[in-house]
């Protein structure tokens, strides 16, 4: 197991100085100015210099990447152009928002995804035609427009949860969960109905097999071999798919905080490459590639314990 976690580190480490500089060298190819973005278009052009003299962006591309570089190495990832602000203080007050919504979604779609698969491969009829409605449905539907529905319908018609903004969970559990209530669900449909459909086809392929067949003519009972030796045998391709799911449930989150209005990552990402702040958004890709590896690297980790092939 020791083994797993080493050779993901020793792949993780560089793929995010890769990401990183890559991120830095593309942002600065985005049209416009840092300094018409902070003082707007009537500036004179000795006040346009005189930001690009303060914020560095008067020295060359790779003078300021290694600047930018040896700060990010010792934690420090710079201020944002426009604000000023500290890059991780910034980012720290929008994360509780985006991991809060991005880590309850993944946890609705495993369980959900899980029970609509599970249903579908044991259940024949409309019980099984039902589920696999449902999983073509979410894949189908944008999670964008997913969100506006649910909004219309449980915001503005029946005035049941909140249509925009977040409460922090220090101010309460119940006002928190009702304002991830909406945004969880337009962004967990979609994967719900990608699980589901993993989970589906992996435990028809694994309740075809021999060693199923045999269980059963020893005289096992059904429910154990079908939730302890063949949900355990399914599991590792939903797991691997759970992830991929996370992926783009942390990228669905960051998208519905514009629909939702949700002081999240996404706001201060669009801001940012609007306005080519690129320490901003070089601190949220980082971010967010940290979170992704992490979440693989938990994954490598699983599926070393449900297959003692991959610990070799």
């Amino acid at each position: 197991m020791l083994m797993v976690v080493l050779r993901r580190l020793a792949v993780s480490i560089p793929m995010i100085f890769i990401i990183a500089s890559l991120t830095f060298f593309l942002i600065s190819l985005i049209p416009g100015d840092p300094a018409v973005s902070i003082l707007g278009g009537d500036a004179t052009p000795a006040e346009y210099a005189r930001v690009r003299a303060e914020l560095g962006l008067d020295r060359p591309i790779f003078a300021q990447y290694v600047n930018w570089m040896v700060s990010a190495l010792h934690g420090d990832l710079g201020n944002s152009l426009r604000t000023g602000r500290p890059v991780v203080e910034m980012i720290g007050e929008r994360m509780q928002v985006t991991v809060s919504v991005a880590v309850i979604a993944i946890i609705v779609t495993a369980i959900l995804g899980v029970l609509i698969g599970l249903v579908g491969a044991l259940r024949s009829g409309w019980v099984g035609r039902s589920s696999q409605v449902v999983a073509v449905l979410g894949t189908s539907v944008p999670n964008f427009w997913f969100g506006i529905l649910l909004v219309l319908i449980f915001a503005v018609t029946l005035g049941w949860l909140p249509a925009t903004g977040y409460s922090p969970l220090e101010s309460g559990f119940v006002p928190w969960i009702q304002h991830l209530i909406l945004p969880v669900a337009a962004i967990a449909f979609a994967s719900i109905a990608g699980v589901a459909r993993q989970t589906r086809a992996a435990m028809n392929e694994v309740l075809g097999r021999d060693f199923i067949r045999t269980l059963m003519a020893s005289g096992a009972s059904y429910s154990r071999v079908v939730f302890v030796h063949g949900l355990r045998n399914a599991a590792i391709p939903v797991v691997t798919s759970l992830s991929f799911q996370f992926i783009g449930l942390l990228s669905g989150a960051i998208v519905v905080d514009q629909v939702f209005a949700m002081p999240g990552l996404g706001s201060i990402m669009l801001v940012a490459i609007n306005g080519r702040d690129v320490p901003v958004v070089q601190g949220v890709v980082i971010l967010t590639t940290i979170l992704v590896l992490t979440v693989n690297l938990i994954v490598d980790l699983v599926n070393a314990w449900l297959n003692p092939k991959v610990r070799i």
